[in-house]
């Protein structure tokens, strides 16, 4: 397995989510992010003491943006054939096997995987056998 390229270091500027807002108060609102939209409404207005709305200034770095602390990028793997395409960009993207892929067939990527040097995220999921 190949470590990570080197990068700068991972910010993240907000790791909470953003909830809606009276989402508290009532069952019917979900807590998923809607702008308010009201004349009157303080979150809107983004009166002091209010909660804050999402902007474009809370986005993390370009450059390590979607980024594992390790230092990979997550690429969904679904058959060995896969684990392949990662060969040339083992240092940038780590596989992560799908959640519907059999232990079987688990089996086989993880095998590929470590033939070609690539990191898997999640290589001890569904397995029975030693590898």
């Amino acid at each position: 397995m190949v470590a990570a390229k080197k990068h700068v270091p991972i910010v993240k500027k907000r790791t909470k989510t953003f909830n809606r807002h009276q989402s508290d108060r009532f069952k019917c609102l979900s807590s998923k992010w809607r702008k308010p939209k009201g004349i009157d409404n303080r979150v809107r207005r983004r009166f002091r003491g209010s909660m804050t709305m999402p902007s474009i200034g809370f986005g993390s770095n370009k450059k390590t943006r979607h980024m594992m602390p390790s230092g990979h990028k997550a690429f969904l793997v679904s058959n060995p054939k896969d684990v392949e395409l990662l060969l040339m960009h083992n240092r940038t993207y780590a596989a992560e096997i799908a959640h519907n892929v059999s232990s079987r067939k688990r089996i086989d990527i993880i095998v590929r995987a470590k033939q070609l040097g690539v990191k898997v995220t999640n290589p001890k999921a569904k397995l029975t056998a030693e590898i």
